[in-house]
């Protein structure tokens, strides 16, 4: 909850969701989980807020902010989810987009590039459609009988606040529609082409509204009433947030994964260095809308996660600063966390993660340094390749996201890519970025986004500490490990350990041969 003249931050409550992992490459959410969460958040920040004796009746509109792409179909008709969410990180559609590429001439990854500003990939929504649609008996069964509804979260959410099955809204906003590759960037529409490439019925689609507009009310608990007005895709969100509303402004947001976003304003720019050109926001009905090129990490605090949880060399995420603060270096180890494939600029599912560089001095301190490192050098490429696409070299970055409180990874940010990073103190940027959109809708109009009337925001400065040769030869053995850690995985299926004796060409035949030479004998004796 902000405060709308001073973008001050006057409560907040955050209730972590479980991932799922059911096959390997697999990632999904349950979507009830998603909307208990948001249930709990809301009721208890009004309570944080009824202690600060802030009357709750000052809350004017409600912003959504969601992860993009994370694909849910539910029933109208019940308001159950048919599946779980398949998350933007999941791989499973692996197959799904070897088979929709053969399709297209020369199996060209960027054919709809133009329309779409997306290449093909397991990232975007229409190939999680696609595979809900061709592997989940209800869903189908759901969508033959007029049943079947598809979202973003931000579409589930939405729809669930405002009545869910008694009369709830169905829409999304531009940002979150541009992320699922059926969206046309220039016309602001679903697109017939793409839908009837990707063979999805239109009519489960949601209606595509600006991010800043009053879409339905809420319709039970503390803030009954109160309109929900604002929705932004998370990175959307953090460069509202950051307000970089000027062209060549950008915000780098290290969450799961790592997201860096250029404002190009009214102009789409279409990247030659592996970036998606991408819609930034559209602040109201009659605004015009506003572009980014963006690159993405797969894995940034999602490193950090799995070093917890998989690994169990930490026991919380903070303990990864202090390990990585002890060495002060990585000793020549890197760490390629391809879990997901490789995202900008390689795009390229075939890779997996890799560690190398290990000696015996190797030790869990220096993983831990690795681990930060990758997240810096990932954000190095993708600089380097909005700089090449731009022309101009952005002289600094400002970042956001919970992992940017970690001032090793901030100094180490700033050493490897020779330039000053900036980080506002208050972190909840890409929250902000939602509310901004909802104060400033149509209807509600408590908060002003014009440049004169944006508050200042205090920040922290990291400043490059190291000379920029080391830095350069870092950067170029990294890249030597990214080579390394490409080509690991094909979709074909494995031979399933198959022991057949015929598996050894040799031994095959050698049987063979006996096995004539046997029959030859009984026939010459015959």
């Amino acid at each position: 909850v902000f405060n709308a003249k001073t973008a001050e931050l006057l409560s907040h409550h955050q209730v972590e969701i479980q991932q799922k992992f059911p096959k390997e490459g697999w990632v999904e959410q349950d979507p009830k989980e998603i909307l208990k969460s948001v249930h709990e958040c809301v009721e208890r920040t009004c309570e944080k807020l009824q202690q600060l004796n802030i009357d709750i009746t000052n809350i004017k509109a409600i912003g959504v902010s969601n992860q993009r792409e994370t694909t849910v179909v539910w029933d109208k008709t019940t308001g159950e989810p048919l599946y779980n969410a398949i998350v933007w990180l999941d791989l499973r559609t692996q197959s799904t987009v070897e088979r929709l590429l053969k399709r297209i001439p020369g199996k060209n990854k960027a054919f709809f590039k133009f329309r779409t500003g997306l290449p093909l990939s397991t990232y975007f929504s229409a190939v999680k459609l696609r595979w809900l649609l061709d592997n989940v008996e209800e869903i189908k069964q759901a969508v033959d009988d007029g049943r079947a509804m598809f979202g973003t979260i931000d579409s589930w959410l939405i729809w669930s606040l405002t009545g869910g099955k008694n009369g709830g809204v169905h829409c999304t906003d531009v940002t979150n529609a541009s992320r699922t590759m059926l969206f046309n960037i220039h016309s602001l529409e679903w697109d017939p082409e793409l839908c009837h490439f990707f063979d999805i019925p239109m009519e489960i689609l949601p209606k595509v509204r600006s991010s800043s507009e009053i879409y339905g009310l809420m319709k039970s608990g503390a803030l009954t009433g109160v309109p929900i007005s604002g929705c932004l895709g998370d990175q959307s969100a953090a460069l509202v947030g950051q307000m970089c509303f000027q062209d060549g402004q950008a915000k780098n947001t290290y969450g799961t994964g790592c997201f860096l976003l250029c404002n190009t304003g009214q102009k789409s720019v279409f990247s030659e260095h592996g970036l998606l050109t991408t819609i930034a926001y559209k602040l109201g009905r009659d605004k015009p809308v506003c572009y980014a090129l963006e690159g993405s990490v797969a894995i940034a605090g999602a490193v950090v996660r799995w070093l917890r949880d998989n690994l169990g060399i930490v026991k919380t995420a903070q303990e990864v600063e202090k390990l990585a603060a002890e060495v002060g270096t990585s000793y020549g180890c890197y760490f390629v966390p391809a879990f997901s494939g490789l995202y900008a600029p390689y795009w390229e599912p075939s890779a997996r993660g890799i560690i190398c560089g290990l000696t015996q001095f190797t030790n869990k301190n220096h993983i831990a340094f690795a681990a930060l490192e990758a997240v810096c050098f990932q954000t190095r490429e993708i600089l380097d390749a909005i700089n090449k696409d731009c022309g101009i070299p952005l002289n600094q970055l400002q970042v956001d996201g919970g992992m940017t409180n970690n001032k090793v990874l901030m100094q180490l940010q700033s050493d490897i890519l020779c330039i000053p990073v900036v980080k506002p103190s208050m972190p909840e940027t890409t929250a902000l970025g939602a509310a901004m959109a909802a104060g400033a809708a149509e209807g509600v109009g408590i908060w002003s986004l014009n440049p004169g009337d944006l508050t200042a925001v205090t920040c922290e400065r990291f400043e490059p500490q190291i000379n920029p040769e080391e830095s350069e030869f870092r950067y170029a053995r990294w890249k030597k490990a990214v080579m390394k850690s490409m080509g690991w995985e094909t979709s074909e299926p494995p031979s399933n350990g198959d022991t057949s004796i015929f598996c050894s060409l040799p031994l095959g035949f050698f049987i063979m041969s006996s096995m004539i030479m046997l029959i030859g004998a009984k026939y010459v004796s015959g």
